[in-house]
């Protein structure tokens, strides 16, 4: 390695395991795992076998294999054991190599960072109104401050002028949030931002008279520009506004809108989305993902413990890569049902101890009796805060119920 001594050579590979965790695998062109090694039980892959089915068992390498470019990095994914790794591909021939670096530390770091360093950026035509006033907002604060030896009172009037135009800009988000509704379908939904404006959004609408369509994108972090980048993506979704586009197919969609906003386009933000498409006259339901948690589904009556099983479907968050592939999967809603659809700030709830809730603590609560007049949204907000504890949740709680 660069020409050092075998000793030094062999010195610094072990301060690489040691300090990042190095872990590996290799495909083959079947795509079948055929090698495993290192540390692979620290990124929660140590049940991983040769002859395993990569895609099934490692849920981000969807869409990836065979690679585009080589080598490819994967930057920041979160692996099944909640640690985060950058993921590096290298194709040899017919074998693909996967090496897992642990880069925990550096994320959190950065997402702490990015949160301070995040501004504005620009929406659509629709928002043009709302991005003027926050930048004029901006800019007087700015004067304000180098003004302060002259006139504090000045800088005073500046700052509350700033938080209205904020909370103006929360108010305008809620506003284009979909009303509830209870015929022909029943919907209802809760969100709930741990700031001002937070980095999530949804929708839903009649793509047809027998499409309805319903969908929740969380952006990564929170803040004014997480909250623009979430509300042109459900715009983009609530217009149609994809060209060439059948929007009864979620995969189509989802890989529309991964070349729509491409996050070196973004100011390096992504996002992860849920796309699903009822058919009313066959009871059935089409959806994909983009990075994004399974949705719920509870069979059974509401004044009865339910049958809770998640909808699991797979691919790349929306913006990280341009050659992600999705794939759309299909089940029966059978009545009576109710379909939950949520951001991860729904069940990822930090105990006062540190520890976290469990997300089959999560499924539990959504799979309880419900009695007359009670709201399962309202309980699930309630148990979360319960949970979490005094102050704010550290993330938006964002939740859709469709009952049929």
């Amino acid at each position: 390695m660069l020409d050092l001594p075998a000793q030094i050579s062999d010195s610094l590979m072990l301060l690489v395991h040691g300090q990042r965790a190095l872990a590996h695998l290799a495909v083959d062109d079947a795509q079948k795992l055929v090698h495993a090694g290192g540390d692979l039980a620290h990124y929660g892959l140590a049940d991983v076998q040769p002859g395993d089915s990569a895609c099934d068992r490692i849920s981000f390498l969807e869409g990836l294999l065979p690679l585009a470019e080589n080598p490819f990095l994967l930057r920041s994914m979160e692996m099944p054991s909640g640690r985060v790794a950058d993921v590096h591909l290298f194709a040899d021939g017919s074998t693909v190599w996967i090496v897992l670096l642990d880069v925990t530390m550096e994320h959190d770091e950065a997402q702490r960072v990015q949160q301070k360093a995040y501004d504005m950026t620009l929406l659509s035509q629709r928002e043009a109104r709302l991005i003027e006033q926050l930048e004029a907002a901006n800019q007087e604060l700015r004067r304000a401050h180098s003004e302060l030896a002259a006139s504090r009172e000045a800088l005073q009037r500046t700052h509350d002028r700033l938080q209205q135009e904020l909370r103006d800009a929360e108010r305008y988000v809620r506003s284009i949030l979909p009303a509830p509704l209870s015929e022909p379908l029943a919907i209802d939904w809760r969100f709930v931002p741990s700031t001002e404006l937070g980095g999530d959004s949804f929708g839903y609408h009649w793509i047809d008279d027998e499409h309805f369509a319903l969908y929740l994108i969380d952006v990564c972090g929170h803040g004014v520009g997480a909250a623009l980048l979430s509300v042109a993506v459900a715009d983009t979704l609530r217009s149609e506004a994809l060209p060439r586009t059948d929007f009864r197919r979620p995969a189509e969609v989802l890989a529309a809108l991964n070349q729509a906003y491409q996050m070196e386009r973004h100011g390096e933000l992504f996002c992860t989305v849920w796309y699903g498409v009822y058919h009313r006259a066959t009871a059935s339901l089409r959806y994909a993902s983009a990075g994004h948690p399974p949705a719920m589904l509870v069979s059974g009556p509401r004044e009865a413990a339910g049958d809770c099983v998640p909808l699991k479907a797979s691919g790349p968050s929306i913006g990280i890569s341009p050659a992600a592939r999705y794939g759309d999967e299909h089940c029966s809603l059978q009545s009576p049902a109710r379909l939950f659809v949520f951001s991860d700030g729904t069940y990822e709830i930090t105990r006062p101890d540190g520890s976290m809730l469990a997300f089959a603590d999560f499924a539990e609560v959504l799979a309880r009796p419900v009695r007359d007049g009670q709201s399962e949204l309202d309980r699930l907000l309630d148990f979360a805060r319960e949970m979490h504890g005094p102050g704010v949740l550290e993330d938006d709680f964002t939740i859709i119920e469709m009952a049929l």
